[in-house]
């Protein structure tokens, strides 16, 4: 089956940029959200009235929600994907989902004769607005090279971690280091300012030091600002922390440090639910300044 209009289930920030990187490539564009609505930055995609419509009008179906909740929603019943999915389609699975929720899906998909790859990605919105996200690919070398059009538009490399559900996985690892390294920072900066060390000294300092990436330097950019646009929101950061402890559990490795950050942004989380995670040194800064 060749593709040529992709449909979206889910398109926020992220989905609707990748979605103008895709159209812009040429390919047709068509979406659901449950609020028949795009946030993003491509208003004038068709937006459909259910998943099942995306599956019936689309050739390649990209899914773009924020949990597992939401992706089974958008599953099932009378107006789910699996309602409307034909054998011969691909389906790129880009949310951030348990890795038991990865499994499931490419059980249910197989069992439809549908290609499927988890492929979450790592970035935030300004990768995605330039089409150089970093694609994690969970699935067939053979699905891979049918999905490689698609990923060439929205990543700037695609890593092939291995079957279904790899990609998944590998997503948890990636966003457990941001969060935990971000804690660290956080908290690093949070004995600084206790301590008495002027504060843009401190802020200033980091942003030269070899030993934090240029990721993590962009959040502390925020933080000296003060100000925290929503790249990456606390809401789905807590979340992941959330899921990875819980893999890490399954699999009895202990995640002592990643323990500590799940739990520090859990409670940022309360206060900064739809600001970027980086809004953590901000909640570091607010508790010492209490004392």
């Amino acid at each position: 089956m060749s593709i040529k209009t992709i449909g979206f289930i889910g398109y926020g920030a992220m989905a609707s940029l990748m979605g103008k990187n895709l159209s812009q490539a040429g390919f047709s564009i068509v979406a659901y959200t449950p609020s028949g609505k795009s946030n993003g930055a491509q208003a004038d995609v068709p937006m459909l009235a259910s998943p099942r419509l995306v599956a019936e009008k689309s050739d390649a179906i990209i899914l773009c929600v924020p949990n597992d909740e939401a992706e089974n929603k958008a599953l099932h019943g009378p107006d789910g994907l699996l309602a409307g999915v034909r054998a011969g389609q691909l389906v790129l699975d880009t949310s951030t989902v348990s890795p038991e929720q990865a499994d499931h899906l490419a059980s249910l998909l197989k069992a439809r004769n549908v290609d499927v790859m988890d492929a979450p990605m790592s970035g935030s919105t300004p990768e995605a607005e330039k089409g150089a996200l970093i694609m994690l690919a969970g699935g067939p070398e053979t699905t891979l090279e049918r999905a490689r059009p698609i990923l060439d538009c929205i990543g700037r490399i695609t890593i092939h971690a291995g079957p279904a559900g790899s990609a998944a996985r590998l997503k948890l690892v990636v966003n457990g280091i941001m969060g935990g390294t971000l804690n660290i920072i956080a908290e690093g900066i949070a004995y600084g300012l206790a301590s008495g060390v002027e504060r843009n000294v401190l802020f200033d300092a980091l942003q030269e030091l070899a030993v934090i990436s240029p990721h993590h330097k962009r959040k502390i950019g925020m933080g000296k600002a003060g100000d925290f646009p929503s790249q990456f929101p606390t809401r789905l950061m807590s979340k992941d922390m959330g899921l990875l402890l819980d893999a890490g559990r399954r699999c009895g490795v202990p995640l002592h440090g990643m323990a500590a950050a799940s739990q520090n942004l859990a409670f940022s989380n309360r206060h900064h639910a739809d600001d970027d995670y980086s809004a953590l040194i901000a909640q570091m800064e607010k508790n010492i300044a209490n004392r």
